[in-house]
């Protein structure tokens, strides 16, 4: 079982977005029974999220990507969605209470043993696909997605490869499949069909490179090595600077940053990282860490702090347009210092050069209205609203009256 930072790691890479739009619809107040009976009777497939009230990832899959229009319109489209508690407290009401033997059942057999896990059945009840660990929006959308198709199902994959494990193409699809499912066993089984099927001089074709970065899970497998000693031909051949650190960065800190993150022990950051730097001294944890800290901090809520280390990141290394938005709407929402609202200004405005959407370009317009500058604020909302969708021009009009208004448009 991965450690619970390996799980938590993944949601440093979220797009914690205005949460206002259309998100995923789920069931309430059927038994598992009558969610098998009305996907059958609809066609559709079931998504099931596993999740605990302990766990920090399924909280932020709760409140920041489930929400999220792009997720819940292909979700809800195509699933029944329902979520199911794993864990018991004092406060679970009579609906949770009446999920906890359908809830132990499934535990056991499909072995769950992180969360939060994401389970796909097809209309016919079976189960299809798996999914474990939070991911930001479009990835997580992706892997959603996958269920849907038997090349791409984590379990239909995993017959047709126990059944022909020496074949080339469904071990590659295999490959994806189990490291996402967090299958480390399967996933090793089939980094190791491609290894040796492939040869190293076929891995570094660059048709075939990324087959070595989705296999670098675990620091003593193969493509972890491979990676380790060919960092500058690999970033040559992706076209991606620092890719190939990054990738071995993030084995690393998953593999051996074992620590629980909570908001009431901040961590040793330096012990940590000099620890992990004397084992590996050619990987560069810097990045990692100061990615690691901003999310800390904003799980903390000490803005100030998360300010600061993310403008440290920034001289060096980029966050895409998602993940600066994420922090540019976090500050708007729950901070009025003036030096944080400044920096969130020019973490939006650079997203919306990256990325002119209506939901970044609707970020930035909050941000100048907190500032006070009305004027400026009204006309780049009204740019979203021109950017929006139809169904999403309602919610940017509202805020637009608020600032035409004078009224205020943040929750603290």
């Amino acid at each position: 079982m991965r450690s619970i930072i390996a799980l938590c790691l993944t949601i440093l890479f979220g797009n914690l977005a205005q949460a206002q739009t259309k998100g995923v619809k789920f069931v309430e107040g059927l038994s598992w029974k009558q969610i098998k009976e009305r996907a059958q009777a609809e066609n559709k497939f079931i998504f099931v999220e596993l999740f605990a009230t302990w766990c920090g990832p399924c909280q932020y899959m709760s409140n920041e990507i489930f929400p999220l229009e792009q997720v819940g319109q292909p979700i809800n489209q195509n699933f029944i969605s329902v979520r199911v508690q794993m864990d018991s407290t004092e406060s679970d009401n009579a609906n949770v209470k009446k999920w906890y033997a359908d809830a132990r059942a499934i535990s056991n057999e499909y072995n769950i043993q992180s969360f939060p896990t994401f389970l796909i059945f097809n209309p016919s009840g079976q189960a299809v696909h798996r999914i474990v660990g939070a991911s930001d929006a479009p990835e997580f959308v992706g892997h959603v997605m996958d269920g849907l198709y038997p090349e791409t199902q984590y379990y239909t994959l995993l017959k047709k490869f126990e059944k022909r494990p020496q074949d080339i193409y469904t071990a590659k699809q295999m490959l994806k499949a189990a490291n996402i499912a967090y299958d480390e066993n399967t996933a090793r089984k089939a980094e190791n069909t491609l290894a040796n099927s492939l040869g190293t001089d076929e891995l570094f074709k660059k048709e075939n490179v990324h087959i070595l970065l989705a296999a670098a899970k675990f620091t003593n497998s193969k493509a972890f090595n491979l990676i380790r000693n060919n960092k500058e031909k690999i970033d040559i051949l992706l076209e991606s600077p620092g890719i190939a650190n990054r990738t071995l960065a993030n084995v690393v800190v998953n593999e051996l940053f074992q620590i629980k993150i909570d908001a009431k022990h901040e961590p040793n950051w330096d012990s940590y990282q000099n620890e992990l730097a004397a084992k590996y001294p050619d990987i560069d944890f810097v990045p990692m860490f100061k990615k690691i800290k901003a999310h800390y901090y904003l799980q903390v809520k000490n803005y100030v702090a998360m300010k600061n280390t993310i403008n440290d990141y920034l001289s060096s290394e980029d966050f895409t347009p998602h993940q600066l938005n994420t922090f540019a709407w976090t500050i708007f929402n729950n901070s009025s210092d003036a030096a944080c609202i400044e920096s969130a200004l020019s973490w939006s405005k650079k997203s919306i050069i990256e990325d002119p959407s209506s939901a970044f370009l609707d970020t930035y317009a909050n941000l100048l209205y907190k500032k006070g500058e009305k004027e400026k604020a009204i006309k780049w909302q009204n740019k979203a609203i021109e950017m929006a969708s139809e169904d999403d021009r309602p919610i940017y009009q509202e805020t637009l009256d608020k600032m035409m208004k004078g009224i205020k448009t943040w929750e603290n």
